[in-house]
């Protein structure tokens, strides 16, 4: 990784992300989970704040350490044992069906094959649970999508690796998900063509076992 991957951009999102409106919507998603929960893309740890204490144990994923200080000041602070690992959710290292609760926020725009990674969710949550994510992405309104796709070749450098472009709903259930419940709706504060966002519920859809892979990230 870079300086500004490493160092520069982290700090710029944390700045950002830290926000009234990103908080109101973090505490809204995680306030329903419990249990052994799993959050992929734990990012400098904003979410860890949120979630209620009734999670029992929290593992996370991210491809590399961010801001460790802040990392560590924000896991101390919980009532609950947090376990990080730093590799890439394509592969996760948990046997099957073991999470009540898996997370992911603003997250799968920047995994390199989401699709993968949505099977590998669907994969470690027991029969009964549920994938709460709240996710920027493809817009509905052509106008806007279609800045976005002329615009991502750029996000994607100064983002590092982050996709405008995404649909996070086809992506979830070509994964063998089942939403249950999706809120579509442009973030207050932000941009468009970055403030389109994906919130919601699914779980398991059992008698999918194989889905075919999404190739063009919409």
């Amino acid at each position: 990784m870079g300086l500004y991957a490493k160092h520069i951009f982290p700090r710029l999102m944390d700045g950002i992300m830290r926000g009234k409106e990103f908080q109101r919507l973090r505490e809204g998603l995680l306030k329903s989970a419990e249990g052994e929960v799993l959050e992929i893309g734990l990012g400098t740890g904003l979410n860890l704040a949120y979630y209620p204490p009734r999670v029992l144990h929290l593992h996370a994923v991210d491809p590399a350490p961010l801001l460790s200080e802040r990392v560590a000041k924000r896991r101390a602070a919980v009532p609950f044992p947090v376990e990080i690992m730093y590799l890439s959710a394509e592969r996760l290292p948990y046997d099957d069906g073991v999470f009540d609760y898996v997370v992911s926020t603003w997250t799968l725009c920047t995994i390199p094959d989401p699709q993968a990674a949505l099977r590998e969710v669907r994969r470690v949550l027991t029969p009964t649970g549920h994938f709460l994510f709240l996710e920027h992405g493809r817009s509905d309104d052509a106008r806007t999508a279609a800045w976005q796709d002329r615009l991502n070749p750029i996000q994607n450098v100064i983002g590092c690796g982050c996709n405008l472009n995404r649909r996070i709903d086809q992506l979830i259930s070509k994964a063998g998900l089942h939403i249950e419940h999706l809120d579509r709706f442009v973030m207050e504060g932000v941009p468009r063509i970055g403030g389109e966002l994906y919130r919601g519920v699914a779980t398991p859809n059992r008698t999918d076992v194989s889905a075919p892979p999404e190739t063009d990230g919409r």
